[in-house]
Formats: C-alpha cells, sequence, structure tokens
C-alpha cells in the first residue's frame, strides 16, 4: 500500500514569516485534524504543541511505515515560503525520510512560481534532491500581499512544465478543493487544469484533495483527460466519520472512463493519522441506492489499484524489488501495528489484512 501524500507539517511560531496568515491557516488545519480523525477515538489525535511541530522524520515514518498499513510514502513539500520559512511542509524531512529509508519514501520538490529562479529551482530539485515530481500551491504571500495563480498561466507555469520535462519528470501536482487561510477560493477550483493538460499530454497532472469540493467538476476532468490523476489527500478523512459522503465521491469519480487506473490514495498524514481511514476503505461498500443514482461499485480491483497499483505504475516503482528490501528494514512488511503516533516501532496486536 502507498501512501500518496505524506506531510511534515510546521505551524510553530519560529517556522512562520507572516504571523496572521500562519496562524489562521494552522488553525484551519487543526481543526481538520480535530474534526475528522476518528470521533471517540482520542488516541488519533496530536497533542496541539506536538501537532504544531509535526516536521519530524521519525513521527512520519513511525505512523506511516509502522501504525498503518501503508509501505511506501511520496512525501509533498508544500510551496507557501510566503507564510513559513521552510514552507508548510518542509522538504528536508522528507529527504531525511528517504536518506534512512530509501526504499520506502519518494519526493515531490515544492516549486513557487513567482520565485524569479523557478526554473533553475526544478534543475536543483532534479539534480540534488532527486525528486520525482513537483508540487505547487496556488496562493501565497509575494512580498508580503496575496498572489494567486492559475495552472493554465501559459506566462507563469507553462515554462517550469517544460523544464519539468526536460528534466525527466511526469507528475505535476496541485493543492486544488481545500482554500485555507485568508486566500481567494478561486484558484483552489479544477477547471484551469483542462488547459495545461491538454497542452501537456505527456505530464501526469496530479488533483491533490480531488472531489473535497468541487466534485462534478473533478470528475468530468478525469473522464475527459488521461493524464489527469484525482489524488485523495484530505477527502479519505470523509472516512472517519462520514462514510457515506466519502462513499458518493469515491462513486462518483470511478462512474468516470478508466477512473479506477487514475485515482490514488493519500491521507496526508500528519493531517490525519493514516490507519483509520484505511480500514474504513478496506472494508467500504458503494449502498445500493448511490449506485442506482449514478455511482459505480467500489470493487476489491479497483481498492487495490487506489491502494497502491496506481502510484506504483505511475512513478515507474518495482513493487516486488521494494518488498525485498522492505521485509529487511526496521519495519518489515508482517509485523503488528504500533500504538497511534508512538513514533517508534514497537508493534501491537492490531495485524494488517
Amino acid at each position: 500500500m502507498i501512501e500518496g501524500v505524506a506531510h511534515g507539517l510546521h505551524f510553530a511560531p519560529e517556522n512562520q514569516t507572516d504571523s496572521v496568515h500562519a496562524d489562521i491557516g494552522s488553525m484551519e488545519h487543526r481543526r481538520i485534524h480535530t474534526m475528522l480523525s476518528p470521533a471517540h477515538r482520542p488516541e488519533f489525535i496530536l497533542d496541539k504543541e506536538r501537532w504544531l511541530r509535526g516536521a519530524d522524520p521519525d513521527l512520519l515514518a513511525s505512523s506511516i511505515f509502522a501504525e498503518s498499513w501503508s509501505d511506501f510514502a511520496i512525501y509533498h513539500g508544500v510551496p507557501q515560503f510566503g507564510v513559513f520559512r521552510d514552507g508548510g511542509s518542509p522538504l528536508w524531512v522528507g529527504a531525511d525520510m528517504r536518506r534512512r529509508w530509501p526504499n520506502r519514501v519518494a519526493l515531490y520538490g515544492p516549486v513557487d512560481p513567482y520565485a524569479s529562479d523557478a526554473l533553475d529551482e526544478v534543475d536543483r530539485l532534479v539534480e540534488e534532491e532527486r525528486v520525482v515530481g513537483i508540487k505547487f500551491y496556488p496562493a501565497d504571500l509575494v512580498h508580503g500581499r496575496v498572489q494567486t495563480f492559475h495552472m493554465d498561466d501559459e506566462r507563469l507555469l507553462f515554462p517550469i512544465y517544460e523544464r519539468a520535462r526536460q528534466r525527466g519528470l511526469r507528475s505535476v501536482a496541485v493543492h486544488k478543493a481545500i482554500p485555507l487561510g485568508l486566500f481567494p477560493s478561486h484558484p483552489y477550483r479544477v477547471e484551469d487544469v483542462e488547459v495545461a493538460a491538454a497542452a501537456f499530454p505527456d505530464l501526469t497532472f496530479e488533483v491533490v484533495h480531488g472531489g473535497f469540493a468541487f466534485l462534478e467538476e473533478t470528475a468530468m476532468l478525469l473522464g475527459r483527460f488521461p493524464n489527469v490523476v484525482v489524488n485523495l489527500e484530505g477527502t479519505t478523512a470523509y472516512l472517519n466519520n462520514a462514510p457515506r459522503r466519502f462513499a458518493e465521491i469515491i462513486g462518483t469519480l470511478l462512474a468516470q472512463f478508466d477512473a479506477e487506473d487514475r485515482i490514488l490514495w493519500a491521507t496526508g498524514v500528519s493531517a490525519v493519522h493514516p490507519q483509520p481511514p484505511l480500514e474504513a476503505f478496506w472494508s467500504l461498500e458503494i449502498p445500493e441506492e448511490l449506485i442506482q443514482s449514478g455511482c459505480r461499485p467500489l470493487t476489491p480491483e479497483a481498492k487495490r489499484k487506489i491502494l497502491g497499483l496506481n502510484a506504483a505504475r505511475l512513478l515507474g516503482l518495482d513493487i516486488e524489488s521494494l518488498k525485498k528490501s522492505q521485509r529487511k528494514d526496521e519495519f518489515g512488511l508482517d509485523g503488528h501495528l504500533a500504538a497511534p503516533w508512538s513514533g517508534d516501532v514497537a508493534f501491537t496486536p492490531e495485524r494488517r489484512p
């Protein structure tokens, strides 16, 4: 199983460059963590001070590889450098994880299109950080002022896509559907991905938080562009307390042509703990009334694709080779699950399916 988005969230005061935007953004993230974590299971909610300093390779690695069924993770850096010095999810966290567990972690590098050296940064991310994709966030502070962009901006974004393509990258991810902080909501819509996907058919455009909002638009985007994939980060949290809502979302997406091959599992850990949504998804069935209204059933084959096979295919991962090496590391593949947020590899009786 592949965790499609891991974040080392770093909202502590020492990482803030603008306290107003940072405080409001972190407050909203904290609300997501507490409200979308499983009700009546307080062990899955991090203490606030620990949560503010979630940029911790050990905390993340344990939660993903020791405390959940996931065997591999894609770490996303978040390029909100106008609000947070290292970004909201500093790349160094994922880089340290990959250094320590090279057969379990891949990196998406954060790119700020307003930076004067954005193209050089793509080169650096490839050469020095060995990223397998790039990540955009459509709103930030630039010289203290709110700036937004859309993915169809030919002047600002297209040269970055071209450079990424030249450097051998194929995955372009963008935060969508969940506006946070004091930023306008329009750049979080999904229609702007259409022009980019049409102009760069050999790149894969990854709509992160797909279906959390703008579900119909996201489904139509998925249905019309074979190089668009939907990343379920955030959306999977509905499984904790509102499983029918998630069933409607995934059933709507699956109704599009070939969609089960282009949906990626993700929880955005440490936004929420990764294990409860995994358990709920594994046992989920689409209610009959939703199927009668046009949703597609969620078959065991589709679950396996969404939970890891799709991401492995997109990144060119050799699953059998990874399994062979993972069996030998400290987490292994067949152990019991450690306690939530324990930050170690002490195992408890709950087992993988």
